[in-house]
């Protein structure tokens, strides 16, 4: 019996409510696939059809049926993939269809539609393009809503990090006649990987370190802030810097999962003895200028949390000072490059150090900054920069 235009309408009405009910239900991509499938099948009378959307960055079969093979999984041809609407279309895998058509949300085009009907091509494919862009909106619209909360989720976890990372640092740092420290610390994303920190052991002795977890962002700061806590743990514990390392380095080795390293420089100095006991731990080189000389610091061990136990192991103890100036940093700060893809460099931080130090140690840390933002010009930071500067007067 022939279908009469009303039936047909009735048809698209049940689909078309069969359809927009299973949305608002909020089902499943995959769920929503199948309805719109059997949906098809049962009241538009399509007799083939092959539905290519993009997944991963390719254009992949979701829905198909009534064809030879099945198409499902296989890749739409680059030609189909920038379609305007066109009719009649065939090629050797899809001479099956007798119309193609490209299915848009806005300009961005959601899918391309293969089909082969008995009906009258016009008004069904009309209703047909409807109905398809009904499901794939929808479909777009669960992507963009998972995305955003994907988004807010990893923010939320981006603020905890960076309150945790704040706890890492000292809240003040000593500025008094005998000994004054400044720190600076700009991070390349909201949190980073970079660490510094002071700390008072006794009256006469501090610890003062740096450190630079491999990797940036989230896990990189929750490794860092295991790493201070097991340092702060450690000083309260023993004032041997060798037995301080051995236990850092165990565990960042089990919480990194010998996947993340990090590099440390720490020293003690003792103001009754006047000396600096001091480990490098596969640091960058550390300045020491004293009597107008520049010493590196360099003597130590490898990076913390790749090998358990340690290769090997030295503290280094430097005697008779009783006034110098130490500058620590991350390598952040020498790898700035410039529009010529130069390094900033070791030298050039070499040849500022040598020159006249300012009182105020914050002004000599933006002299640095002056001529690393003059170094680099409109090239932008791509790692963390920590610079941690200790001057002692014990006289």
């Amino acid at each position: 019996m022939k279908e009469t235009s009303i039936d047909i309408k009735d048809l698209q009405l049940n689909a078309l409510l069969e359809v927009t009910q299973a949305v608002n239900n909020n089902l499943p991509e995959d769920d929503l696939l199948k309805i719109y499938k059997f949906t098809l099948l049962a009241d538009l009378k399509i007799n083939k059809l092959a539905l290519y959307t993009q997944q991963n960055e390719k254009w992949v079969c979701r829905v198909n049926f009534g064809t030879k093979n099945n198409l499902i999984g296989s890749e739409l041809p680059k030609k189909y993939q920038e379609l305007e609407n066109k009719m009649g279309v065939t090629e050797t895998s899809f001479d099956e269809f007798d119309s193609v058509f490209p299915v848009y949300h806005k300009s961005k085009l959601l899918a391309v539609v293969f089909i082969e009907s008995d009906s009258k091509l016009g008004v069904q494919n009309r209703f047909l393009n409807a109905l398809t862009n009904i499901i794939l909106v929808a479909i777009e619209n669960k992507r963009l809503a998972r995305q955003q909360m994907e988004q807010e989720a990893y923010r939320r976890e981006l603020e905890i990090a960076k309150k945790v990372q704040n706890f890492l640092f000292p809240k003040e740092l000593p500025k008094i006649e005998r000994l004054q420290i400044e720190a600076f610390y700009l991070p390349h994303h909201d949190v980073g990987g970079d660490y510094y920190d002071y700390i008072q052991i006794d009256e006469n002795k501090f610890l003062a370190c740096i450190a630079d977890v491999s990797g940036k962002g989230v896990p990189a700061a929750l490794l860092m802030s295991n790493f201070q806590a097991s340092l702060r743990a450690l000083v309260r514990q023993t004032k041997s810097l060798e037995e301080i390392v051995t236990e850092l380095n165990h565990s960042t080795f089990v919480s990194g999962n010998a996947e993340n390293f990090i590099t440390f420089f720490a020293g003690i100095y003792d103001f009754k003895t006047k000396k600096l006991e001091y480990i490098n731990c596969g640091h960058n080189e550390i300045i020491l200028k004293h009597n107008d000389k520049i010493e590196l610091l360099n003597d130590g061990t490898t990076v913390l949390g790749m090998f358990d136990p340690l290769p090997f192991i030295e503290t280094k103890l430097l005697e008779g000072l009783d006034e110098f100036f130490l500058f620590t940093y991350t390598d952040g700060l020498t790898e700035t490059f410039n529009e010529a893809d130069e390094a900033f460099e070791f030298d050039r931080l070499v040849e500022i150090v040598k020159g006249d130090c300012p009182e105020d140690l914050s002004e000599f840390h933006n002299q640095i900054l002056k001529a690393l933002n003059d170094f680099k010009g409109a090239k932008p930071y791509h790692d963390d920069i920590t610079m941690l500067s200790c001057r002692i007067q014990n006289k």
